[in-house]
């Protein structure tokens, strides 16, 4: 079966499972980023639209959202599992591994979950799994289940839903980008989404203490192999000196992305909570030549082949060993 009819098959089972249940509880990978959070609040409108008790769940130490998704207004948000959990029907989205949740309520083999994601790594973990690792983005597929459920586009579905799409092809710019997600941001933009008003919220108005980490992390850059590999490294000092929260770093990796020569980009970011030191990895790609996401699938992590991540204990000069006895493995 090709990925194009698996995932008109499993859109039909998930579309009927929609139907056929009356309660859901909704819910994202941690450190939710665009699409994460512009898909659980669009998906959460769309059932409320069609008449279901639907709640949006992120974790309370999930709090503060990165500052630039904080316009975004999640509707039936719930920061602890509900008493009635057991009786809901989840729904991931965006979430390539069950283990990216942060909730171990939601792990019980019991439950009944619907996975929707785009990540061509996704482990299939669900009941039903909607997995198109075609389509641009996951609120790609929640606008495509809009239509199909019947649901009128508001200014509130079509601003997340935006968010999720702009975020996810890098403005437009990564090569997920395909001619639906084109046609996508066009529905959008006719039905009233104010465009420009969005990329002012997501990518302007930045906090200086996100461009002082943005300054230290340029003086950190190292490159190996010729400049095959562009790393830069962000400290508990950096952070403390610059006041950023983690969510500041987002989008330093792609500076590192765009140097001349460049195959893989990786920034290493020590993690500010937890008892124990522990390391966020981004790694981005920037042609088909490595495949990041099977690096970080090696280290326990996951993503798309040009964009990925994952979590270590490793200090720096190990974990830069790693990434080029890895890097040459594909070259």
């Amino acid at each position: 079966m090709s990925s194009e009819n698996g995932a008109s098959s499993s859109r039909a089972q998930l579309l009927q499972a929609i139907r056929g249940t009356d309660r859901f509880l909704l819910t994202t990978h941690e450190r939710p980023d665009g699409d994460a959070i512009g898909s659980l609040a669009a998906m959460q409108l769309v059932l409320s639209a069609i008449g279901k008790d639907s709640l949006a769940f992120v974790a309370a130490d999930e709090f503060p959202l990165p500052y630039e998704y904080r316009f975004i207004h999640l509707e039936g948000l719930v920061t602890e599992p509900p008493e009635d959990l057991c009786e809901r029907v989840l729904v991931f989205l965006d979430c390539g591994n069950i283990d990216r949740t942060s909730a171990d309520q939601l792990k019980h083999e019991d439950h009944r979950i619907l996975n929707i994601d785009h990540h061509h790594d996704n482990t299939r973990f669900g009941t039903i799994n909607h997995v198109d690792g075609n389509a641009s983005c996951t609120a790609e597929m929640v606008w495509d289940l809009m239509g199909e459920l019947g649901v009128e586009l508001t200014p509130a579905i079509g601003e997340a839903l935006y968010v999720g799409l702009v975020t996810d092809t890098g403005r437009f710019m990564y090569d997920n980008t395909g001619p639906r997600a084109h046609e996508m941001a066009a529905e959008l933009l006719e039905g009233g989404v104010d465009g420009h008003g969005i990329f002012r919220r997501l990518y302007e108005g930045m906090p200086q203490g996100k461009l002082e980490l943005l300054a230290r992390g340029l003086t950190h850059v190292e490159r190996y192999d010729g400049g095959l590999l562009t790393v830069s490294h962000l400290t508990l000092e950096d952070y403390r000196i610059t006041g950023a929260d983690e969510s500041y770093s987002e989008g330093i990796v792609d500076h590192l992305r765009s140097v001349e020569g460049t195959a893989v980009a990786a920034l290493v970011r020590d993690l500010l909570t937890g008892e124990t030191p522990r390391r966020k990895v981004s790694l981005r790609s920037t042609d088909g030549r490595v495949d990041v996401s099977r690096i970080a699938r090696s280290l326990g992590g996951g993503g798309h082949r040009r964009a990925a991540g994952f979590s270590t204990d490793l200090e720096l000069p190990e974990l830069v060993k790693v990434l080029r006895t890895e890097l040459a493995r594909q070259l």
